[in-house]
This record gives structure tokens, C-alpha cells and sequence, in this order.
């Protein structure tokens, strides 16, 4: 049953909104405001520039694509192909025949799994140590560490040959491995990430009379798992992908990676452009796969660790 005073409080009908809304302000009452919608113009510019962005990107893998697949001599021919004349795997059936390709993608394996798994480890204890452990330093120790960043790998690669040559690994796999086996931003993005667990968690392992050790197998490393899944992506790649230091460390071509290799190719008296090409389709499809494969794992890490 409606009273009196809550007819009068009702607007009339057929008032316009407008003075609806001027009544509302005077009572004090706020009314909420509808978002403005984005300009039409803006979305398209924008889907423009990102599509114009993409196919930049894009272009050097489909030269690629396109040059590997393409018959021997046509990269030199007149105008821009963006299809090959006939589709053939003639590149890669002589580049396999000629070049020790399978003991170099075998290399690479062996090299990018250790640096891998080394770098994964010191980096999830050291990460911790850092975010969860309490010791005398423990701040300026990480600010030095990371300082280290800044430092070019170029600027320490006579430091790293002396080291390597001194232990005689000088040509081994274990010259290649040993430097890469920890860096820094590895431990930062650990430490980064350990540091937004939950300190009730720990707080109640302790209490259970749980020692860090136990801490870290039960109640971090379980939790960091898309840690783990970005500290292997990015380690893998980087190893997969590193040029520099593998020329230096290695003397034998049996024992080259790919990148190697493909230098290897290319110092050729009469290079294989179309044969440098499929080698580097070989050297790039596991990475790309591993990434698809990974990749909300991948996202989901950099998101919890706070890295933007």
C-alpha cells in the first residue's frame, strides 16, 4: 500500500529525464554516468597500426618460409617472389646430405637442456633465498647482483676464455654450459615472484616446525609453477638462440650448434642461400612450437611475478 509521502516523493509521469535528474541532484542523490564510447576513428587507426605492425614482423619469417621452399637460384631473380615458383625440399634433402645438421641439432638439445636445468635450479634457490630467507646483507648482495645486468656479455667474454681455458673445457660442452648456468634477471624474476606468496602459508609451515628446506619442496616450488615454466622458456631460447659465446668456446664443427652452423654455411666460398634458409626454418620451428605450447604458462608467470 503506497503512502502519501511516497507519491509525492514518485517523479510524474511524463516528466522528462532531464529534470528527473535535476531533482536528483538537489536531493543530494547521485545518479550514475554513463561511459563515453571510444571514438569509432580511434579503434580503426588502431587496428591499422597493429595490422601494419604484424605483417613488419611477419615479413621476415615468410621470406624465409618462402626462400627455403623455393628452387636454388631463384632469390636471385628479378622482382619480389612472396610465393615460390614450385614448392620443393630439394634445400633441405642437400643440406642434410652435406652438413652434419643432425649432430648440430643434436648439440644444441644436449647445451640448451643443461644451461636449462642448471639455470632453473640456482635461480628458484636463489630466488628464494632472497625473498623468503633473512640474512645480514641480503639487500645489498640482490642490488649488486642485479647491478650485474648492466654489464655487456661481450665485456666479460675475455674473462669467461681465460676461465674455460684454465679449467680445460676449452672445447667442450661444458664450456658452453658452466657461464650460462645462472644469470641474473633469472633470480630477479624469482625473487619477484616468491615474493607475492603468501606469507601465511610459510608462516604456518614454520610453526609446524618445517625448516627452509621443507619450506621450499612444500610450500614454494609447488607453487611456482608458471615461474618454472617462464625460467625454461626464456632459458631454453636464449640458450637455442646463442650465437657469441658457442663460436668462441667451440673448436670442432661436429660439436657446433645450430646458429653456428649457420654461420658455418655462410662462410662458404659459394653460399647456399636457399640451403641457409631451410636450416634456419629447421633451427626455428622447435622453439616456435615449444613457445604455442607454453604460452599461457608464459603469460601467466610475468603477470604473478609483477615484470610488465
Amino acid at each position: 500500500m503506497t503512502t502519501p509521502q511516497s507519491v509525492a516523493d514518485a517523479p510524474a509521469a511524463g516528466a522528462p529525464r532531464s529534470t528527473v535528474r535535476g531533482a536528483d541532484r538537489v536531493a543530494g542523490v547521485r545518479t550514475p554516468r554513463r561511459r563515453p564510447r571510444r571514438r569509432g576513428g580511434f579503434v580503426a587507426l588502431r587496428t591499422v597500426v597493429a595490422v601494419v605492425a604484424s605483417v613488419v614482423v611477419a615479413f621476415p619469417l615468410v621470406w624465409m618460409l618462402v626462400v627455403a621452399f623455393s628452387p636454388r637460384g631463384e632469390v636471385f631473380g628479378r622482382g619480389l617472389r612472396l610465393l615460390p615458383s614450385a614448392l620443393t625440399l630439394e634445400n633441405f634433402e642437400r643440406v642434410l646430405e652435406r652438413y652434419p645438421v643432425g649432430a648440430w641439432f643434436g648439440n644444441s638439445i644436449v647445451i640448451g637442456v643443461f644451461v636449462t636445468v642448471l639455470t632453473v635450479v640456482v635461480s628458484l634457490l636463489a630466488g628464494y633465498a632472497f625473498a623468503q630467507l633473512r640474512f645480514v646483507g641480503r639487500t645489498a648482495v640482490f642490488l649488486v647482483f642485479l647491478a650485474t645486468l648492466m654489464i655487456p656479455v661481450q665485456a666479460i667474454m675475455v674473462a669467461q676464455f681465460r676461465l674455460v681455458n684454465g679449467l680445460e673445457i676449452y672445447g667442450t660442452y661444458w664450456a658452453v654450459i658452466l657461464p650460462s648456468a645462472a644469470t641474473a634477471f633469472g633470480v630477479f624474476l624469482a625473487r619477484q615472484f616468491m615474493l607475492g606468496i603468501p606469507q601465511e602459508l610459510i608462516e604456518a609451515a614454520r610453526l609446524d616446525g618445517a625448516g627452509p628446506i621443507r619450506v621450499f619442496t612444500l610450500i614454494v616450488l609447488p607453487l611456482s609453477g608458471p615461474l618454472v615454466a617462464v625460467l625454461v622458456l626464456l632459458t631454453l631460447l636464449g640458450s637455442w638462440n646463442d650465437f657469441a659465446w658457442p663460436l668462441i668456446a667451440l673448436k670442432d664443427p661436429d660439436l657446433y650448434t645450430l646458429p653456428v652452423g649457420l654461420l658455418y654455411l655462410k662462410g662458404q666460398t659459394n653460399p647456399d642461400y636457399n640451403g641457409i634458409m631451410a636450416l634456419a626454418v629447421i633451427s626455428v620451428l622447435p622453439m616456435v612450437a615449444l613457445f604455442l605450447a607454453f604460452q599461457r604458462f608464459f603469460v601467466q608467470g610475468f603477470v604473478r611475478s609483477g615484470v610488465r
